[in-house]
């Protein structure tokens, strides 16, 4: 597993730890004091290091190479999933993923934004940046969902959408737009989880929800740290300034109201128990889906645009 620059103080305690061991197995002498000791050591060390991340930090996270992919939390929390494939206009993104899929026994429409774990597999998902074929597709999945009645689950982790001349081409913008505006028309539920990395319209042109939740070491901003510091300061090295400034933490955006809930990780992030990390979001989307399965057609879409227009508006 890649080691974060700031975690190798804690790695370094681990290797002492498992130095120790490989002694005890070799020589026979009986450390387990010593060892006792430093497990103490690197458990309150990784507590404490891990409570007081900066948003930098975090956005490092966010980014772990390790971190659950879509498909891993298709496997980690649904039954009898069913990919629904292509925008029924020839094409079919790969950056964005859905279909049909039971969550605890509850049917919906999960969709989500697919990263790779190697560069094979990002070359084959555009590294997490959809084109507007894949909003496209996820339209038409929304609009399936509000004819049969079937609540929305969107994952979101993406840098952005492609920016490539070819999605600038094919109407990326009027994509997105199109998006935000069927979303806030539609009848069923929705809940929107970002689980990595939420990134400009790329992540809210599937972020329009009733109930927009955050894992609590993802990141959401209108734009990148680096894209912000080099537009402000011509020097994406002072992305550390830009993501302070930015306010792209969990605890930050629910304090602003920006989002909803916070769904908590496993100690150290989501790449280090993915069986733990995929109990806790499932949990949290089947509370959000039943208590939004009680509301009116007509009370879900007003409460949505409602959540939406008090967003930025500041009172003197």
């Amino acid at each position: 597993m890649a080691i974060l620059e700031f975690e190798k103080p804690l790695y370094e305690i681990e290797e002492k730890i498992q130095e120790l061991k490989k002694i005890s197995e070799s020589s026979g002498m009986d450390v387990s004091d010593q060892i006792e000791t430093f497990e103490k050591q690197a458990l309150e060390y990784k507590k404490e290091l891990y409570s007081k991340l900066t948003p930098a930090q975090r956005l490092q996270i966010a980014r772990h190479a390790d971190r659950p992919t879509f498909l891993d939390y298709i496997k980690l929390m649904t039954t009898d999933f069913i990919e629904l494939h292509g925008d029924r206009e020839g094409t079919d993104d790969r950056a964005i993923i859905g279909g049909i899929a039971k969550i605890d026994g509850q049917s919906v429409v999960i969709i989500g934004t697919q990263k790779g774990k190697t560069t094979k597999e990002n070359l084959i998902y555009n590294f997490g940046m959809p084109q507007p074929q894949g909003y496209r597709k996820a339209l038409r999945l929304f609009y399936h969902a509000n004819k049969f009645n079937l609540p929305i689950v969107t994952l979101i982790d993406t840098p952005g959408a492609y920016p490539g001349m070819k999605a600038e081409e094919t109407a990326q913008g009027t994509a997105i737009a199109v998006n935000l505006r069927e979303m806030a028309k539609l009848n069923v539920p929705i809940v929107a989880i970002i689980t990595g990395e939420g990134c400009s319209g790329g992540a809210l042109g599937l972020a329009v929800a009733d109930r927009v939740l955050m894992l609590e070491h993802s990141y959401y901003t209108v734009i990148s740290p680096e894209g912000c510091a080099s537009i402000l300061w011509r020097d994406a090295s002072k992305a550390d300034v830009a993501a302070e400034a930015l306010k792209i933490t969990s605890e930050d955006l629910l304090k602003l109201e920006i989002i909803d809930g916070i769904v908590k990780e496993p100690l150290g992030g989501a790449h280090n128990d993915y069986e733990a990390m995929g109990k806790e979001l499932k949990n949290a989307i089947i509370k959000e889906i039943k208590e939004l399965k009680g509301l009116e057609p007509k009370t879900l879409r007003d409460e949505r645009y409602n959540k939406f227009r008090r967003m930025g508006v500041f009172c003197q």
